[in-house]
């Protein structure tokens, strides 16, 4: 059984470290990974209380130990940009295939207001439970990089 830490602002992490976090994300999403500041700048968005911005952190532990981790962002939006993107999962490589991914995102639904977005890579695994869970592809994402 997972136990669950919610943490919405800097003072929640009084156990568990933000760069525990960090960490465990660059490590556990492997190479749908991003850079740990990246990584970082997320979950200061997430912790964040400025207008607009917010979100929450859910850490979860199995026999008191760090098992996985999500990010959750507000995006300020609504209606057709849902209000929430789920930004960052990642189960510990050794309990993959239990059903910790998935009770993860379900508890964060049921945290979260409002529609949720997400970005997965075609080649990735998680994609299938994404689907299973009710997440459908609406659009194909189309990036431009701005050279300037």
């Amino acid at each position: 059984m997972l136990v669950y830490k919610i943490c919405k602002n800097e003072n929640d992490f009084i156990e568990t470290s933000i760069n525990e976090s960090v960490n465990f994300l660059h490590t556990h999403l492997e190479q749908f990974g991003d850079d740990p500041k990246d990584i970082r700048k997320c979950i200061d968005y997430a912790l964040s209380k400025e207008c607009g911005k917010g979100g929450f952190i859910l850490l979860a532990y199995y026999r008191e130990k760090l098992a996985g981790v999500l990010v959750m962002n507000k995006t300020g939006m609504s209606g057709f940009i849902p209000e929430n993107i789920l930004v960052y999962i990642a189960v510990d490589a050794i309990h993959r295939g239990k059903g910790f991914g998935r009770q993860i995102i379900e508890e964060a639904i049921k945290l979260t207001e409002g529609n949720i977005k997400l970005h997965v890579e075609y080649d990735n695994p998680a994609k299938r439970l994404y689907e299973r869970i009710g997440f459908a592809s609406k659009y194909a994402e189309m990036r431009f990089e701005n050279k300037k």
